[in-house]
């Protein structure tokens, strides 16, 4: 065997065994969260700190959904993630943190009762889609907007049921929708009813009682 083979061979070797460690992650995911019963998932950014509005808005929208019996799943990290998962704790309800291992070690916040560690981002986001009832998003940076286009779209491709995809901060989500209005729906790149997928809510009380009235809570 040349080394050039022995280097192929062993780099096969790699990906396959790489199988099993996605397979663990799905398995830990599905046995940890099965039971979970009606939760949200709540994105946003992780770069907020308790001073700010959005933070702010994050805590109490996690201690809503809680009061109002809804498990409440986020990123597991610090900014929205924390306060999501500290309303949704201090309320006495069920709190989840799906953490990420990144190359800057994303630390998982105090306040998750639950906390996964996941090394794979899809198989995180198929927790976050999987075990929501509605999926909930708040400022933040790029993986917040690809956490809201990949829920669109799943929901636009039926993929998934059509669950309800809010969107908190008007200021924020408006000039996107505009884009989006203005360079997909115009141009026929996206059809007219997909933007009926989103909703854009700042009241944290209004956010809860929308979907429980889409859920027929």
């Amino acid at each position: 065997m040349t080394e050039k083979q022995f280097l192929i061979d062993d780099f096969k070797l790699g990906e396959s065994w790489r199988l099993f460690k996605i397979i663990g992650e799905f398995v830990e995911g599905v046995e940890t969260l099965h039971d979970l019963g009606p939760a949200v998932s709540i994105f946003g950014s992780a770069r907020v700190g308790p001073e700010d509005p959005i933070y702010q808005k994050a805590e109490t929208l996690g201690g809503l959904f809680a009061r109002n019996g809804f498990g409440v799943i986020t990123g597991g990290g610090g900014g929205v993630m924390e306060a999501a998962n500290k309303g949704a704790t201090e309320a006495g309800g069920t709190s989840v943190g799906l953490n990420i291992h990144l190359p800057h070690e994303q630390v998982p916040n105090d306040y998750a009762t639950i906390c996964i560690e996941f090394k794979y981002f899809f198989v995180r986001k198929v927790m976050f889609l999987k075990y929501a009832s509605a999926y909930i998003a708040l400022p933040g940076g790029f993986g917040t907007l690809d956490e809201v286009f990949e829920s669109i779209t799943l929901i636009q491709t039926q993929r998934i049921r059509p669950l309800p995809m809010i969107l908190v901060g008007a200021d924020y989500w408006n000039g996107l929708l505009d884009w989006v209005r203005q360079n997909l729906e115009k141009r026929d790149l996206i059809s007219p009813h997909d933007l009926d997928i989103v909703q854009v809510i700042d009241d944290p009380v209004e956010i809860v009682q929308a979907v429980k009235g889409i859920l027929k809570i």
